[in-house]
């Protein structure tokens, strides 16, 4: 029993490493310290973010002088506020975060260090109560117009000195589970105790205009136990009403029903939510979430997974309101869309969560990063007349410093487990430990997903052990696009998926949309599924009027766009197809480090004639320099 118990905390305490969830969900995620990606897609993306994304975006953070803020801050050196935004701070937190689980991968004594120096000028820009936000401490409070003239005057506005605090938070347990050091957690607890003296009930009554900090504080809880953090991120929810959409602030969070306002504010939010709700079993919590939910994914999500239709407020427009060309689509907006489906999964174990997970995995968020991991999307369009290309930095530089700390985190979303057994969620090559009890399960994967389907499973128990394994069978290999009818395949495919056991095919019953085997398991049992991957054709509910006598394209998780560089120099978008184009598909080893194509017969407009066209995956674009590009093609 003691074992039992023990083990039962290495895993408590393992997950919380991956800090992206509190270890209070009915289903946990095995965390990625727990899984060693090796296929050809995901582990070269994982060793650029470590060698390439997230230097450069510490080197931005010195140049554009957001680290200088801290030194000035903390009397360290001379001079002024250096940037534009008062929420600057908040990059070079994410970025430690992002190095601190990077660390847990690829030990580094250099980075290491780099992170103490930075810790010690966080700490010494830390006001003696605990207040930390640069832009006050350097000019007072005649700083930034949005700031306001005293402390917290404007948190419910653009102030983000919450919003700041939040992403600290996040750091702080990243970097103490991944060093076992205390430098940063103190830093966020003494500015943790400030805020929660300042605010509440009894006190000020108000709520984070940008949410994130109720993430931060859920996860400073689990990290330290201390309930007042928990209390404290339920009265920033509970706090917001008679406020702007913009925000989210409008109605008391259990009264909203449609997602509106800013999109990353929005799904950060509806995250928090989640975090808080699991913990205390809020119910009114996880209907509200899970209504929003809805109105997300039946209305308001594009079909690579992008949300954010308007670029006016970085968010929500009207249902059904999707345009190609100026969708916004933010990069963060993005990642805090798996965020809360991941969530709501772990709360709900239905692997419908998981589909809309995998499809802005693989498209919408890997758009918003360059294959050279140093090039980067704040807005993901869907067709392009061939003036967007990705940046190298941004003023408001959200995106660059969310994604450095998203891709280490990845391995962390493949599988999970409760107490009947083991999920597998996502597919790729892979080594994993996951304990159960009193004893560690070996389950490998041996995959070329994405760009096949086939996936090979080991299941080596140290001793046999009885346990239910549930394999996600996605929905785009049962003829269902997306949950819902905003986007559905033109015909249905007669493949089928199939799963065998020791080299016996298997009848096996699906249960919210995960295949169940639930057996004795034995050191050395091998799995194979096989999900088809054939071309599907994909067409937009009618009252999406942006899409109306279009198709897309997908294969797999995989949606895809035809891009300048690979169609003979004719203008994308001046090509259309007949009503019922016959694609064939082929992988080029020699494209961008390897990647499937889509090959279609086709017509030019300008000028008329028959030709092919080349369609590639859509979060490759852009790798070849600027140009037209679309995901949506016409049909005469």
């Amino acid at each position: 029993m003691f074992m039992r118990k023990l083990a039962l905390l290495l895993v408590l305490f393992s997950t919380l490493a991956i800090s992206q969830q509190p270890a209070h969900y009915p289903i946990q995620p095995v965390p990625f310290t727990s899984v060693a990606v090796t296929d050809n897609f995901w582990k070269p993306r994982i060793r650029t973010n470590h060698e390439v994304t997230i230097p450069i975006a510490f080197g931005h953070c010195e140049s554009t002088g957001r680290i200088k803020n801290f030194e000035v801050a903390g009397g360290m050196t001379e001079g002024t506020f250096c940037t534009t935004y008062p929420f600057d701070d908040s990059d070079v937190f994410k970025i430690v975060e992002g190095a601190s689980y990077s660390l847990q991968t690829f030990p580094d004594p250099e980075l290491d260090a780099y992170l103490d120096s930075l810790i010690l000028k966080f700490a010494m820009a830390q006001e003696e109560d605990g207040y930390l936000y640069t832009n006050r401490t350097i000019l007072g409070d005649s700083g930034h117009s949005w700031i306001g003239t005293e402390r917290w005057q404007n948190t419910h506005v653009y102030s983000h000195e919450l919003y700041n605090m939040g992403h600290l938070f996040e750091a702080a347990v990243a970097h103490y589970y991944a060093t076992g050091k205390r430098n940063l957690l103190d830093v966020a607890i003494k500015a943790a105790d400030r805020i929660d003296a300042d605010f509440g009930w009894d006190a000020k009554v108000s709520y984070p205009g940008h949410q994130g900090i109720e993430i931060g504080l859920v996860k400073l809880y689990g990290a330290t136990g201390e309930e007042r953090y928990l209390e404290l991120a339920k009265f920033f929810l509970d706090a917001r009403k008679d406020g702007p959409e913009y925000c989210q602030a409008h109605l008391p969070v259990t009264e909203q029903t449609e997602a509106v306002g800013h999109a990353v504010r929005a799904t950060y939010m509806y995250s928090g939510m989640a975090d808080v709700a699991a913990i205390l079993n809020d119910t009114a919590y996880i209907k509200a979430i899970t209504r929003i939910w809805e109105d997300i994914t039946w209305t308001k999500i594009y079909v690579t997974g992008g949300i954010g239709a308007s670029g006016g407020n970085e968010g929500f427009a009207e249902p059904y309101h999707l345009p190609n060309a100026t969708a916004y689509c933010e990069t963060c907006a993005s990642i805090g869309n798996i965020f809360f489906n991941h969530r709501l999964y772990l709360l709900h174990g239905d692997a419908k969560y998981y589909d809309v997970l995998e499809r802005i995995l693989y498209n919408a968020m890997l758009s918003g990063v360059s294959l050279s991991g140093d090039r980067f999307f704040y807005p993901n369009v869907l067709e392009s007349d061939g003036k967007q290309e990705r940046s190298e930095w941004f003023g408001c530089a959200c995106c660059p410093s969310n994604i450095s700390r998203f891709i280490p985190s990845v391995p962390g979303y493949i599988y999970a487990f409760d107490d009947d057994g083991i999920y597998v969620n996502l597919y790729m090559s892979n080594d994993a430990d996951i304990i159960m009890d009193d004893q560690t399960i070996k389950v490998t994967q041996r995959t070329d997903y994405p760009w096949d389907g086939i996936i090979n499973i080991s299941i080596d128990p140290e001793e046999e052990k009885e346990f239910a394994l549930r394999l996600r069978i996605p929905g785009w290999s049962q003829n269902m696009a997306i949950d819902g009818d905003l986007y559905q395949f033109r015909d249905e495919s007669e493949s089928k998926c199939s799963v065998s056991l020791n080299e016996q095919k298997i009848a096996a019953w699906i249960e919210k949309g995960y295949v169940v085997i639930d057996r004795v398991w034995k050191p050395g049992d091998e799995l194979i599924l096989n999900l088809p991957m054939d071309i599907r054709m994909l067409v937009a509910d009618e009252r999406v009027h942006a899409d109306s006598g279009l198709l897309a394209f997908q294969r797999g998780p995989l949606v895809f766009a035809a891009e300048w560089a690979d169609n003979g120099g004719y203008d994308v978008l001046d090509f259309y197809m007949d009503r019922d184009p016959q694609p064939s598909t082929s992988y080029d080893p020699d494209l961008m480090n390897g990647a499937q194509t889509i090959t279609i017969d086709a017509y030019t407009k300008n000028p008329a004639q028959s030709t092919t066209i080349k369609l590639i995956p859509y979060h490759l674009w852009n790798n070849r320099g600027p140009g037209h590009m679309r995901v949506w093609i016409p049909v005469k």
